[in-house]
């Protein structure tokens, strides 16, 4: 098997979610509450349908110059609504821990960076949420304890990077402890994970059933390739994400994982 090194550059779960009925929010305007704050579908929409948009003119742009003339298929993004919600979700979560904590997030990450990796115009709101969302995370990853091992958080990386073809399927628990190393970067993720399903639970994050499971963005770099996916949360049956020790530990950007092809 001939191995890929992927660094792990972001790798975290997705919220636990709340039944909208259970507390009587149910209003099928309404994607997300969290709290006294509401993301409406008409929100979500907009965002994609701008993302869409943004991302038509680019191709045709593109294609003008090259003399040749996009399909249908060309001209639309793999932008889904499910991942406009996941960022903006994961944004608003993430504003409020790093609140509490006091930390303050310098704006470094910008959707020009990132644009071309996203396949989308950093004139996009999802290319601009992206570089929000990024920075965020690059603050957390710094603060927060690193979580216990397990085989379920590894499977759980593992699974949610297979669904976007980054590496192999079919690996054993083994396979994949192996290709991963030490997990330095899964422990980072479930550590996320546990600190913004608990700002979620605390904040009264009900969603749409239409928008279930979130995920939170994710990514991992593939040689010169980024792969963005979202780890879906796993309920309690699902990565134990206990923190094994109290003090900070730094964002895990620099170590290497290894992945198949």
């Amino acid at each position: 098997m001939r191995a890929r090194r992927l660094i792990a550059a972001a790798s975290v779960a997705a919220l636990g979610v709340l039944s909208l009925a259970a507390c009587g929010k149910a209003s099928p305007d309404v994607a997300v509450y969290i709290g006294d704050s509401r993301y409406s579908v008409a929100r979500v929409d907009a965002v994609y349908a701008d993302a869409q948009a943004k991302y038509a003119d680019a191709v045709r742009q593109g294609a003008a110059q090259a003399g040749t003339t996009p399909t249908a298929e060309q001209l639309r993004s793999g932008v889904t609504r499910q991942d406009v919600v996941n960022l903006l979700v994961s944004i608003d979560l993430g504003k409020r821990i790093v609140a509490e904590k006091g930390l303050q997030v310098p704006d470094q990450i910008t959707p020009e960076q990132l644009a071309q990796q996203l396949q989308m115009p950093p004139q996009a709101e999802f290319a601009k949420l992206w570089g929000e969302w990024a920075d965020l995370f690059a603050v957390l990853s710094q603060q927060l304890p690193p979580a216990d091992l397990s085989d379920e958080s590894v499977m759980a990386v593992y699974h949610a990077i297979e669904k976007t073809g980054g590496i192999q399927s079919g690996l054993s628990v083994a396979e994949v402890r192996q290709l991963f190393g030490d997990g330095g970067f899964v422990r980072s993720a479930s550590a996320l994970s546990a600190a913004l399903e608990a700002q979620a639970d605390k904040s009264d994050v009900e969603v749409n059933p239409r928008y279930r499971p979130l995920g939170v963005p994710a990514w991992v770099n593939k040689g010169q390739e980024l792969v963005f996916y979202a780890l879906p949360y796993i309920d309690a049956s699902g990565p134990v994400t206990d923190v094994s020790t109290p003090e900070p530990v730094s964002t895990p950007t620099g170590q290497e994982a290894p992945v198949a092809p």
